[in-house]
């Protein structure tokens, strides 16, 4: 088992050193001069942003000073999406390239001017048909000329039809080394506009999306009713109180008459991250915020937050279920994670003993519990966890983990509703899977 674990480590750095390689040999070696300023930095750079990177994982792994987490997170975690990108972009380039080199070599071609090839036979066709214009009229032919003095040719003003002398072109970079600054100079740029543009939907904070979910044991006095389902908040040393606050406004604005809250709410202690979790004490909502585990609340300390949130005004739910008034049955259980620290889901301590003839939603982080919900007679489960892949292409990547990496499906007479996320976990970055709080309607089919 080390043995495996070790030799994972390995593939690892060496992956993450070759890309760094790639990344410099592409952007930096062959768009710059040897020795030149521009290269000692692009080279610098390359050493500096993983060590960052790598700092920013692993100061909230040992114990370093919040402060100290702060300062590595922003270049530590935005380096990841850039190297992505980055990557990505050039491999593009690969295939551009050639097709770039080989336009740049035949436009070289057909600019250029006849020079003393095209004049040579011109003055052959002249003296033929001077030749043949004597050799009608009777004249003997011309003597052949003398030859020219030997020495430098004496100079001589230029006549009146007499071309001017070309200049050369200014010397300027090789094709080859233009191709590369191309390729490279796009590449960058769609990496850090990609970047930038994903940043920009996180710290904006997530869209309000509504989606009706039809229950067939929904009573029709609960038909219409509203749930609030947030997830992934991954309040850490990037997204703090301000985020929370935009949160909490989107929330209040929807006015849900229940609030969900489906785990990974932090990344980090109480004593880091309390002061940005205060603005959830003003939540709104008829029938009052519940809250289950997700993983990153076992890598925080979840009982430290679990006592937390009851003080925030919420209600946890480990393994256990509430009645809400109108006609459902509203259960929750710890995440999957919580199995390493003794806890866990516990799908019989939350819904072995209800009435089944109730409609049921359960909140549980992950979906991968779905098949437990369906073995238990759920309705609606409700879940988060994947961040619908974050970064694309990682949406294929989360659905080899997941059974449904975002939106409703169905699992015979269960369904299941991922929401995207809040937050953003790492990087506060997403492309292709913009973060969303979900107000979930259910309905009933009896209205």
């Amino acid at each position: 088992m080390v043995a495996v674990a070790v030799l994972v480590i390995i593939l690892v750095v060496a992956v993450f050193a070759g890309a760094h390689w790639y990344v410099w040999r592409r952007l930096v070696r062959d768009t710059t001069a040897p020795r030149s300023t521009v290269r000692r930095l692009g080279t610098a750079a390359i050493w500096v942003l993983p060590v960052l990177t790598v700092g920013a994982f692993t100061a909230g792994r040992v114990d370093a000073p919040f402060w100290l987490e702060q300062v590595l997170a922003w270049p530590g975690y935005l380096w990841l999406p850039v190297l992505l990108y980055v990557i990505l972009a050039l491999l593009v380039g690969e295939a551009v390239r050639p097709l770039l080199l080989r336009f740049l070599a035949r436009r070289g071609r057909g600019a250029s001017v006849p020079g003393a090839e095209a004049a040579a036979p011109a003055e052959v066709a002249v003296g033929a048909a001077a030749g043949r214009a004597g050799a009608g009229a009777g004249a003997a032919p011309a003597p052949a000329a003398p030859p020219a003095p030997a020495g430098p040719p004496a100079a001589t003003a230029p006549g009146p039809d007499t071309a001017p002398p070309r200049a050369d072109p200014p010397a300027g970079p090789s094709r080859r080394l233009f191709v590369s600054r191309v390729v490279g100079g796009a590449a960058a740029a769609a990496a850090l506009g990609t970047v930038g543009h994903g940043t920009y939907g996180v710290l904006r904070g997530p869209r309000v999306k509504r989606v009706t979910v039809p229950l067939a044991k929904l009573p029709r006095a609960a038909h219409g009713y509203r749930i609030a389902v947030v997830s992934d908040i991954h309040l850490g040393p990037i997204l703090g109180r301000a985020h929370t606050q935009r949160i909490v406004d989107a929330i209040n604005a929807a006015q849900p008459d229940l609030v969900a809250i489906v785990g990974d709410m932090v990344d980090g202690t109480v004593e880091n991250l309390g002061p940005a979790a205060e603005p959830l004490t003003q939540l709104r909502a008829r029938h009052g915020s519940f809250f289950v585990t997700g993983n990153h609340e076992y890598f925080s300390g979840a009982d430290a937050w679990v006592d937390h949130v009851r003080e925030l005004g919420l209600r946890p739910l480990r393994n256990e279920r509430v009645e809400i008034a109108g006609g459902f049955d509203l259960a929750g259980v710890d995440d999957v994670a919580g199995e390493s620290f003794g806890q866990g889901p516990d799908f019989a301590a939350a819904l072995g003993d209800r009435d089944r003839a109730r409609a049921a939603v359960l909140l549980a982080h992950q979906p991968v519990v779905i098949h437990d919900a369906v073995e238990h007679g759920v309705d609606l489960q409700l879940s988060g966890h994947t961040h619908g892949g974050q970064l694309w292409p990682g949406n294929h990547l989360a659905a080899l983990a997941n059974p449904t990496v975002a939106g409703l499906e169905h699992y015979g007479d269960t369904q299941l509703y991922v929401t995207r996320g809040a937050g953003a976990w790492g990087p506060p970055v997403r492309v292709g899977a913009e973060s969303d709080i979900t107000l979930v309607q259910l309905a009933s089919r009896q209205a």
